[in-house]
Parts: structure tokens; C-alpha cells; sequence
């Protein structure tokens, strides 16, 4: 039985939401956020990567940068403004890339669910970027970016979500990156009536913003303990996020490039790569299937089939996790993907352009091109209790910074 609560959000008016809204703060770099924010003042990026208007080398974690964040959040509520709703309200979102469209309800979501993993998780988390946004969010008392949440479809959801669709829009817009964002505001009858389909969800999984979501429980229990009179009704019990159905959402293959070859040319690689599976020449970039990977070094793609799992471990059936044991482990010597840094990660969005201009410009030795894990994959592991190797989803389109803020 999933819970989704409504909330009184912080906002931009309608004619400011594209100037506000902004990527999300762990997907660009502290240059690539400054970039994006140039001549932009009401960018959200100026308070959820606040150090962009901070000396260039400045640390991103220093005192500074969260009052920072502080001030400029300050200042886009008066001067934008940013608006607080009068009463605890959900939302619709929709959004569209390409040929692609998703759509899903916000609304406010219980951190005793996420605690006792009825919001089932699929992604290990690191201290230093949870300490990072619990800071955030305690200096704000605010959340400022939501969680992606996914849930089976239900048919009873998806014709509340339709009529609400068929209403003036409360944002309609395109932002730069080439994704319309539209969301309608629900009438308090309306959102009742979600919030009660919602109950007939045994599970939420979290698809995207798993640091955002350890935060927030972590936010809460500093908040709680520090309120003599909790009673567990308080904001900062709820956390912001987006449930989308499963059948919607959309995972961009987690590509990989390695810097060497572990001592091998590349016709030796080769090789060593037939003796696993056999090898095709002038593959495609882009893999038809699960199982197969492409790979691309020496200027051109090949490709090969992984071997098959030995067991009924559903993470041993993911390509990301075959590929590690027979391939980067055994052949390249790279046991710890999150440690080792002869590895990095290219997600799906760049496309296998970005691969090849690694390779070529010698930035990397060899890029393997994966098939996107699905969303039933993703489920079967967070329905074990497990966790999904490193860097194995990438979701897109992402949800915006900014557009709706849950204050605690």
C-alpha cells in the first residue's frame, strides 16, 4: 500500500518556470552548471550547485557553498518569485523527448515506506554525496528536486491521470536540452481520489535520485530529533518525488570506456576476446539485443555475445554484470568498478559518438556499447533485496530542479 500525500509547493509562476527549472544537480559538472547558469540569474542551478558563483577551485562542500545556496534561494523567492501554493495540492507531470512521453503524479512521499523498504531501492549510495545533500536540504529546509519513483501500472491511476490531463496545463514549456515539460494542478477531489488509487500500490521502486532519497530520511531523523514535540505529521516526514507507471519510463543503455588494454594491443585484446565468445567484425555501434555488446577500439566496432549466467541470480543475467566477470574483470583486471579509474561510464544520452570520440582522441583505449537493462530487471533485483552493479541505468528524460519544491 503505497502513500502519496499532497503538498504545498514553492513554485515559479508560469512565466518564469523555463528560466527556473533547471538539470539536476548531480548530472553536469561544477564548469557545466556555470555554463548552463551564464546569463541566466533565475537558474535553479545557482542555488542546487550553488559554488558556481564562487571563486573557480573553491571546494564544493565548504561552509560557504551552502549559504550560498542559501542566499540565492532567498533571492529567487522574492525576485522571480518563487510562489507558495495556499493549500497541499498534487500534480500531473508529462514529459516528451522525441518520440518518447511520460507521464506520472508528484506529490509528497512517506520516508517511513522508504525506511522499511516498501519504497524499494536498487542503488548503493555514497556517505559523501548523501552528507552533501542532507546539508543542502537542512540549510534550505527544503527539497529541492524530486525522487523518480516507478510503480506496475494500474489501470485506476492511469484514468485519473488522463482526465487530468484533459485540463489547462499550470506549465507547458521546452527547455534546452529538447524535453517539454507540462503539469497540471489537481483540484483537492481530484488528488484525494489519486492518493486512494495509490493505496492499491504494494511497491514504489526508486528509478532515479537515490542519494536524493537517503537524504531526506537522513534530514528527517536530524529534524526529528531535534523537535521535542514530533509527532510525525510534520513535512519533513514526506519526501518530493514523481511516480511514473514502469511501462513508461524509458532506460538509456550505461555504456563503458577503459583507458588501456591491461598490457595487450588491440589485435591481442582480440584475441583474448575470442577465446570468450567469438567475435563478429563490423558490428553495429548500438547492440540489438540483450547479451550483445559492441565494442570499439583500433577505429571499428565488433561485437560478441556474453556468456550465458550460471544461476538464477537476476543480477547475474544483467549484461553489465556478465561483462565485469568475463571481460573487465578477467581479461582487464578491473575488479571495483566505483574505485578503479582506469574505467568510466558514458551514459546512453551521449550516444556512441561520445564513445568514439574517446577512443579516437586517446582518452580511452576501448568503449564496450551495452543494451539498456529493462525496467522488469530493475524490479526483480529491488524485489530481492539486492543491489544493481554500478552505473547499470540511466533514466531519461530527468525531472527538473526547481519547478516544484517541498519545504520541511
Amino acid at each position: 500500500m503505497a502513500t502519496i500525500r499532497p503538498f504545498r509547493a514553492l513554485r515559479p509562476s508560469p512565466e518564469r518556470a523555463a528560466e527556473v527549472s533547471a538539470v539536476p544537480y548531480d548530472v553536469v559538472s561544477t564548469a557545466e552548471a556555470r555554463e548552463i547558469a551564464r546569463g541566466n540569474p533565475w537558474s535553479f542551478l545557482h542555488v542546487s550547485r550553488a559554488e558556481i558563483d564562487l571563486p573557480d577551485g573553491s571546494d564544493a562542500y565548504a561552509e560557504a557553498v551552502y549559504q550560498k545556496a542559501a542566499e540565492s534561494f532567498q533571492r529567487l523567492q522574492r525576485e522571480a518569485p518563487l510562489l507558495l501554493e495556499d493549500k497541499p495540492l498534487l500534480y500531473v507531470c508529462r514529459q516528451r523527448l522525441g518520440n518518447h512521453e511520460q507521464t506520472g503524479v508528484a506529490g509528497a512521499f512517506s520516508l517511513d515506506e522508504y525506511d522499511t523498504d516498501r519504497i524499494r531501492k536498487h542503488e548503493k549510495t555514497r556517505k559523501d554525496k548523501e552528507d552533501d545533500r542532507t546539508r543542502h536540504m537542512l540549510t534550505l529546509k527544503a527539497q529541492t528536486g524530486p525522487v523518480l519513483l516507478t510503480y506496475r501500472g494500474l489501470a485506476p491511476i492511469d484514468a485519473l491521470v488522463a482526465h487530468a490531463r484533459t485540463a489547462e496545463p499550470l506549465y507547458d514549456f521546452t527547455a534546452t536540452d529538447g524535453v517539454t515539460h507540462t503539469i497540471w494542478r489537481l483540484s483537492e477531489g481530484a488528488a484525494s481520489q489519486l492518493a486512494e488509487a495509490f493505496r492499491s500500490v504494494p511497491f514504489l521502486y526508486i528509478a532515479d535520485g537515490h542519494h536524493r532519497a537517503a537524504s531526506a530520511s537522513r534530514a528527517r531523523a536530524q529534524m526529528r530529533s531535534a523537535n521535542p514535540d514530533h509527532s510525525g505529521r510534520e513535512d519533513y516526514n514526506l519526501f518530493l518525488a514523481v511516480a511514473f507507471p514502469a511501462g513508461e519510463l524509458q532506460i538509456l543503455p550505461y555504456n563503458r570506456v577503459v583507458k588501456d588494454l591491461n598490457g595487450r594491443s588491440p589485435s591481442e585484446f582480440h584475441s583474448a576476446l575470442a577465446k570468450v565468445s567469438a567475435v563478429s567484425e563490423n558490428a553495429p555501434p548500438s547492440p540489438s539485443k540483450k547479451g550483445e555488446v559492441s565494442v570499439y577500439l583500433d577505429g571499428h566496432w565488433s561485437g560478441f555475445h556474453l556468456p550465458q549466467p550460471s544461476g538464477s541470480n537476476p543480477i547475474e543475467a544483467l549484461d553489465a554484470d556478465r561483462l565485469q566477470h568475463h571481460v573487465l574483470e578477467s581479461l582487464l583486471g578491473i575488479r571495483d568498478i566505483r574505485m578503479d579509474n582506469r574505467i568510466d561510464f558514458v551514459g546512453g544520452i551521449r550516444g556512441t559518438e561520445e564513445l568514439e570520440r574517446r577512443v579516437d582522441s586517446g582518452r580511452a583505449a576501448a568503449a564496450f556499447s551495452l543494451y539498456p537493462v529493462s525496467l522488469e530487471e530493475v524490479m526483480a533485483v529491488s524485489d530481492r533485496g539486492e543491489i544493481m552493479p554500478p552505473k547499470s541505468t540511466w533514466f531519461e528524460p530527468k525531472l527538473r530542479d526547481g519547478l516544484l519544491i517541498h519545504m520541511i
